[in-house]
């Protein structure tokens, strides 16, 4: 059998699997959520096994440390998985909540529902961990998913859907539910795409050009979970010590992740008496500057920054660096650099803070905070399945609701149309 038509029998089993999970109850789902977790807890050696595997190829293919920071499974990590399994497990059932109600003068009650979407194909690299939220979010929303990992955590991707999905089998949940496309060639995910007839929507994490390549002649709906071209800006009324614990967690607590500082912007009145000691910090860290000609007359050992810096994802400890002249100027720089994704101001002026938030159109504006927030678990969703910079059905975090369609149910009693 070739490429074509194993995916098409993952498809084509997970849309059969997802006729049979929209009318499965709560309690059976919940149950399978927390079983799943049981299952992750109890195999966490096998996993890191695999995990291990994966790590030392990607080693051996020179990865950066960023990105094997994503690959790697430790053990804190298997047990968020776990965890966030058990926190989706407690979360309120979105399916059939009547998100509105309307009685008609000719008496036809029409109540709008939230519903499965079907069939989800997810498309991921690197993280892992994605496999596990992944399942756990589409299983709790009624939908069957089809899972297409990168080649650089295959097996760390399969030995994690063999767990789950063993015991989601004996908590009642169909076969087909979780499937995972265990092919690393690239024409499994062009023939995903244009499965209309069994996908109901694919959600795509990558690179911006494999996002790119993958949406060419897509049938099935795309979700792009896009670059994040992340933003701090440090206003002339920011607080010092503030915005040097704001940037230097949001640029060096994961650097290889989409809400990860990747531009710092400094106000010229500020500059001076923030940033020689903000650069220190991160050269300490390790991270490599990138600074305008502003910047460098400050601190003069550092890189120059060119036009391409300020439209690159790092996803490495690499942080470009320039000086604004005033707040407008870094707000066209957000606009015109920046993917939309997350973006923040540290400052003590209030109206500032607000004029900032209603300018900068991303899916998550900052005031006082560090980007590296913009996430599903931080923002109370359990866990997430993406982050969209799109702008249509969803934005910003994809939990369990943004998982769901919607449908009119209509209660009559003879009515006709005259």
């Amino acid at each position: 059998m070739g490429i074509r038509e194993d995916v098409i029998k993952i498809a084509e089993i997970a849309k059969k699997a997802s006729r049979k999970l929209a009318n499965i109850e709560s309690a059976v789902k919940n149950d399978a959520l927390v079983k799943m977790a049981e299952a992750i807890d109890r195999n966490t050696g096998e996993i890191q096994k695999k995990n291990k595997t994966d790590l030392e190829a990607a080693e051996k293919a020179g990865l950066s440390k960023a990105l094997i920071d994503r690959l790697g499974l430790s053990e804190k990590r298997i047990k968020s998985m776990a965890d966030g399994l058990r926190e989706v497990a407690r979360m309120k059932d979105p399916i059939g909540e009547i998100i509105g109600e309307v009685l008609l003068k000719n008496g036809l009650l029409i109540k709008k529902v939230r519903v499965p979407m079907g069939v989800i194909g997810i498309v991921y690299e690197s993280r892992p961990d994605v496999t596990c939220d992944s399942a756990g979010l589409c299983l709790k929303a009624g939908n069957a998913v089809v899972l297409r990992g990168g080649s650089e955590a295959i097996n760390s991707n399969m030995i994690i859907v063999r767990i789950i999905e063993e015991a989601a089998l004996k908590e009642g949940i169909p076969e087909g539910a979780i499937g995972l496309v265990s092919t690393t060639d690239r024409e499994a995910v062009k023939v995903m795409v244009k499965l209309d007839q069994c996908i109901d929507m694919i959600i795509l994490r990558g690179s911006e050009k494999m996002i790119g390549d993958i949406s060419q002649g897509a049938t099935v709906p795309i979700m792009r979970h896009g670059k994040g071209l992340c933003h701090i800006y440090v206003d002339e009324y920011a607080d010092v010590m503030k915005s040097e614990n704001i940037c230097f967690n949001a640029k060096v607590q994961r650097p290889g992740v989409c809400n990860a500082m990747e531009t710092l912007l400094v106000h010229k009145s500020i500059a001076e008496k923030f940033l020689p000691g903000m650069i220190n910090k991160f050269k300490t860290a390790g991270v490599e500057i990138r600074g305008d000609e502003k910047t460098r007359e400050i601190v003069n050992d550092l890189k120059q920054a060119v036009d391409e810096d300020w439209s690159t994802e790092y996803l490495d400890l690499i942080l470009s660096v320039k000086i604004v002249d005033g707040f407008y100027e870094a707000i066209e720089h957000i606009t015109k650099y920046g993917s939309g994704h997350s973006d923040a101001i540290v400052t003590e002026n209030k109206d500032r803070a607000e004029e900032f938030l209603a300018m900068i159109d991303s899916a998550a504006v900052y005031w006082n905070a560090s980007t590296r927030f913009t996430d599903g678990g931080q923002f109370g969703m359990g866990a997430e399945i993406g982050i969209s910079t799109q702008k249509s059905h969803a934005r910003g975090p994809m939990g369990i609701k943004e998982l769901t369609s919607i449908k009119y149910k209509i209660y009559g009693n003879g009515q006709v149309r005259e």
